[in-house]
């Protein structure tokens, strides 16, 4: 049923990114375009392993995440069919030191190296929304790193479920306690007491791994100031593609 489903329902257009190329720059990518399901924990790379596609989520979150040493993990940023993953590949360095996993299970598209590589360099607007599309996911990175220096765990969590949701159909996520905790980089206590907070404030229902917001607008009202800084963001630089508007 899903594979019939998802065949049906997912084109390359679903990843907004694709969707806003110029229609001769997609026909140049769609024969080599491969849809891909993306299960829940598929590390889609490793720390300074090679990268031999591009994805382009389309029903799908990507987190990227830097692992420590000692294997503690926090998340640097996250994207959906906003965007695309292996930036790494297009912006001269090959690999890089974080590390890609799906967060949110669906559907994508990838893209072999070689073929993106030599579409970037041709230039045009591809190489401008590229360009464009890994601003806005530094400036995310960026504040990021902000958020989980100097915000409460209630707010990062706030911060989390807002792009998650950007990125979703519906209002409801499957991700653990333990998850979260290590997107985060906190312990999963703090994780279940922020969760409880939120839930008995009626922003949302969290139960067995399944979390719904019940109230997006209070969650907005919430959350810091950070998860306004990244929409805009991707407003600016994203205006067509932006997954970031209700």
């Amino acid at each position: 049923m899903r594979k019939t489903e998802s065949a049906a329902a997912h084109t390359p257009k679903d990843n907004r990114l694709l969707a806003a190329l110029p229609l001769a720059n997609l026909k140049q990518l769609l024969p080599s375009l491969e849809k891909v399901s993306l299960p829940l924990g598929m590390v889609v790379y490793e720390s300074g392993g090679t990268q031999g596609y591009v994805y382009f989520p389309t029903s799908s979150i990507v987190s990227l995440l830097y692992v420590l040493a000692d294997g503690a993990s926090a998340e640097i940023a996250v994207t959906g069919n906003e965007g695309l993953v292996g930036i790494a590949l297009f912006m001269g360095g090959e690999t890089t030191p974080s590390r890609a996993v799906v967060q949110s299970a669906g559907e994508g598209y990838r893209l072999r190296a070689a073929v993106l590589k030599q579409a970037f360099e041709g230039g045009g607007e591809l190489q401008h929304l590229l360009l464009r599309f890994t601003q806005a996911l530094i400036t995310q990175m960026t504040q990021t790193a902000v958020c989980n220096r100097h915000h409460a765990v209630d707010q990062q969590l706030c911060r989390w479920l807002l792009l998650s949701l950007d990125r979703l159909p519906g209002n409801e996520l499957v991700m653990t306690q333990e998850l979260i905790a290590n997107m985060l980089g906190v312990r999963r206590e703090g994780v279940t007491e922020a969760a409880g907070k939120l839930q008995a404030e009626g922003l949302i229902q969290y139960s067995r791994g399944r979390i719904t917001v019940l109230d997006r607008a209070k969650l907005e009202a919430r959350v810091c100031e950070c998860y306004a800084v990244v929409k805009k963001e991707y407003d600016r630089l994203l205006p067509e593609v932006s997954p970031l508007t209700h």
